[in-house]
């Protein structure tokens, strides 16, 4: 009796055990009854399933990312490579519907192509160097997240944001922005050695000017009286320096030892 009695106890718990799911935080449960499946979603927690009667399947509502690399096309036709990314959420009271009617794999059949084909619409209206740009890839970014979001959200998929990631510029492109750089540098290089030849012209006048004023002022101060003041002070200062008169009635100086 206490054999049956634990035999019994023990298929009752693992018939309880395989009836339990447990649908976590950030996700959502969808029930299915003899292959219908209900409108509304099994919110987060315990609930149980009886195999082929009634099951339940658990989806992810949490943030997801969808990386993608691609070879678009400018408006030039060159072939510009992108990284870009979508972050994206199943809407929970959505999840029921999203499986009727696209099934679990509705990143590759719903998500990915739409943002593909997002990708090569938006940016083939764009030259290479608005591509580049930062502020042409934010305005690219916008308008594939507008794009996006017209033609998810109404299926249940909320779009959270679009990142073009990196750029990969065309060869030819990308050489002829190295070029324009370079010749841009020579630019600036010669710029900065007009400018500082004009400074130093600017200081050799200044000097030409500074010693100009210095000899008018030297000019102006030559006066009688101040060459006697001159005389009368070398002699003082040196006994063996004469006087010697000239026509012009200017002072010479000699030592007294000068033929």
């Amino acid at each position: 009796m206490r054999k049956n009695l634990s035999t019994g106890l023990l298929l009752a718990l693992a018939a309880l055990s395989v009836g339990c799911v447990v649908v976590e935080s950030g996700e959502v449960g969808v029930k299915k009854s003899f292959g219908s499946i209900s409108d509304e979603p099994v919110a987060p927690g315990m609930t149980f399933q009886i195999p082929i009667a009634r099951q339940i399947e658990t989806w992810n509502v949490k943030l997801q990312e969808v990386k993608e690399t691609a070879q678009v096309p400018s408006s030039e036709g060159l072939i510009v490579g992108l990284d870009s990314s979508l972050l994206f959420q199943v809407e929970a009271e959505s999840a029921p519907a999203i499986r009727k009617t696209v099934g679990w794999d509705y990143i590759e059949r719903l998500v990915i192509p739409y943002f593909r084909n997002g990708l090569r619409d938006v940016v083939s209206g764009y030259e290479v160097k608005n591509i580049y740009a930062e502020a042409g890839r934010r305005e690219i970014a916008g308008k594939l997240r507008d794009f996006l979001s017209t033609n998810l959200e109404t299926r249940g998929i909320r779009v959270v944001d679009v990142l073009l990631r990196d750029v990969k510029l065309p060869e030819r492109f990308r050489e002829s922005i190295e070029a324009k750089l370079t010749a841009e540098q020579k630019v600036q290089q010669k710029r900065f050695e007009l400018e500082q030849a004009r400074k130093d012209a600017e200081i050799e006048i200044a000097r030409a000017e500074g010693a100009a004023q210095a000899q008018e002022i030297v000019r102006s101060t030559l006066s009688d009286s101040y060459l006697q003041y001159l005389w009368i002070k070398t002699l003082n200062e040196n006994p063996n320096v004469i006087y010697v008169a000239t026509e012009a009635n200017m002072p010479i100086f000699r030592t007294t030892g000068s033929r």
